[in-house]
């Protein structure tokens, strides 16, 4: 079941003063990112934050499932959605934490064979 776009802008609207949130479509369902961060997934309408030891201790009760079959574990956020400062605070922590993103690699032109 793909997750409803009213549901991730639900999701986004909530998340505050952590940088410039944006979304991307990525397997029929939705990667969310903070400054070209991405640290969440929402899949079947559930919201998957990236695990983080800082995001486990502030969490401290945490519930962990894939997105998706075949994936690792992430936090799965539930009670907390309506929560806007909860789920700030958690997301600004995240972010932290996590790695800067790689330089996308430019594609290179391919010599055409005449």
């Amino acid at each position: 079941m793909a997750s409803d776009r009213e549901f991730v802008d639900f999701v986004v609207d909530q998340i505050e003063n952590a940088g410039e949130i944006t979304v991307k479509g990525m397997f029929g369902e939705y990667g969310i990112f903070s400054d070209r961060k991405i640290f969440a997934l929402i899949c079947d309408n559930k919201l998957f934050i990236k695990p983080t030891e800082s995001g486990r201790s502030f969490i401290k009760d945490v519930v962990e499932a894939p997105p998706y079959t075949g994936a690792k574990p992430s936090f799965l956020i539930e009670d907390k959605l309506e929560d806007r400062n909860w789920i700030s605070n958690l997301v600004r922590i995240t972010v932290k934490e996590l790695p800067e993103p790689k330089p996308k690699k430019r594609k290179s032109k391919k010599k055409m064979k005449g």
